[in-house]
């Protein structure tokens, strides 16, 4: 079995990580700016982020030699080991939920604001429960700073949204306007008609693809523009204008939570510090807690989205498994995320056995990564307010502040 024994690599495998964390929520959100359902999108990236743990599992986790203290992947199935394997398991399930639930976010706060403060909250939280499960080895006067730097990016990250929201409504506002002013009250009561029809959902399965001449021309409208604002919600799947700016933030608060416990969990799976495993059974490794995470995080992933295939929530389209199989657009896209994912979750995992799990959340700097994947190809904050721009600022500078206080306070991992 394949481990990491020192601080040099684990930092390169928490860079690697940091970049695959950062890079698949714009794949799917690239999805859903098309009008994939997210159902669909979630479905495809399900199997994918199963098949990478198992993946790493046959590589990794089958090389080297197996020693009763460090088994590979294979032998350890057979072991006595349930209390981890039901760690392991319910970390997978807090991720999936939190997964889940931030694919709605996006579309209701932005990417770039939804990946700032589910990050924060993993760390406010997930990191102080790292830091005394790991027998706190980190530097607490320096570590508990960070966190609160998080926490303040969280509460900043809330203030863009709201601040953004604002100035999205000015801007349908003022084209409202200009329509009445410019075309008289007919063109200005044909596009209140057409945004109001915009939000109506209708059944996957009946509705044909309609593709309105400005829709086919989306390239050449300026990001931040009402003209593109209308366009966007026209297209994408989940319809986000006029809703309640606290709806979006209480999706990504609960995602952040769900994300916040995922890694503790996975902590007492490998690490046993509650002393739950039988005498002379050995920890759970890393690959062998990976593979029941994933499977976990893929059950829970499948079983809720089916469901949400017929009952759908937040005014998303209602559809089916038909005609889930029968949408291959975009498929390729969603089963490429779900792997980019998977990895990126286990060399996180792998540099958290070697280095600590509160020093390897370092690579919730994603949200950097995630953030200019917003603005480059999303138009993100294009068009707003100064008071908009002083917050995004101010956001990111505090999250880069609490990024480097943390890795500040990481050391060695001591055998427990």
């Amino acid at each position: 079995m394949y481990l990491v024994k020192d601080i040099g690599g684990a930092i390169a495998l928490m860079g690697v990580s940091l970049v695959l964390l950062g890079t698949w929520p714009v794949v799917l959100a690239v999805l859903e700016r098309r009008g994939r359902l997210p159902q669909h999108t979630y479905l495809d990236y399900s199997i994918t982020n199963f098949l990478a743990a198992l993946l790493v599992a046959f590589t990794f986790g089958q090389i080297g030699a197996d020693t009763p203290e460090t088994p590979n992947f294979l032998t350890q199935l057979t072991q006595d080991n349930w209390p981890s394997i039901l760690f392991a398991m319910s970390g997978g399930i807090f991720n999936g939920l939190g997964t889940l639930a931030t694919q709605y976010g996006w579309a209701f706060v932005g990417l770039s604001v939804t990946e700032v403060m589910a990050s924060s909250l993993k760390v406010v939280i997930g990191t102080t429960l790292n830091y005394f499960l790991d027998g706190r080895i980190n530097k607490a006067e320096i570590l508990f700073p960070g966190v609160g730097c998080f926490l303040i990016a969280a509460c900043l990250g809330s203030l863009v949204h709201s601040s953004n929201a604002a100035d999205n409504q000015e801007k349908l506002s003022s084209a409202m306007v200009n329509h009445s002013n410019t075309n008289g009250d007919t063109e200005n009561e044909e596009l209140t008609k057409h945004l109001l029809e915009i939000e109506q959902p209708k059944d996957c399965e009946e509705q044909e693809p309609e593709v309105a001449p400005a829709a086919q021309a989306v390239e050449k409208l300026e990001a931040g523009t009402a003209d593109f604002l209308v366009d966007l919600e026209g297209k994408r799947s989940i319809k986000v204008l006029g809703s309640n700016t606290f709806l979006g933030l209480g999706i990504v608060t609960f995602a952040g939570v769900s994300y916040s416990l995922f890694s503790p969990a996975f902590n007492l799976a490998t690490n046993d510090q509650w002393h739950t495993l039988g005498e002379g059974v050995p920890h759970m490794v890393v690959y062998t807690a990976f593979f029941y995470f994933s499977l976990a995080c893929f059950a829970i992933g499948i079983a809720l989205n089916i469901w949400f295939l017929y009952h759908p929530m937040v005014g998303v389209p209602r559809s089916s498994l038909t005609a889930y199989l029968k949408d291959w657009k975009g498929r390729d896209l969603a089963l490429v995320a779900g792997m980019v994912c998977g990895l990126g979750n286990a060399f996180q995992f792998m540099a958290g056995q070697a280095a600590g799990y509160a020093a390897a959340d370092a690579v919730q700097a994603l949200p950097l990564v995630s953030t200019v994947w917003g603005i480059v190809l999303f138009g993100e904050y294009r068009r707003s307010s100064r008071r908009t721009y002083t917050l995004l600022g101010s956001m990111l500078f505090m999250f880069v502040v609490a990024m480097v206080i943390l890795m500040a306070s990481s050391a060695h991992r001591r055998p427990l």
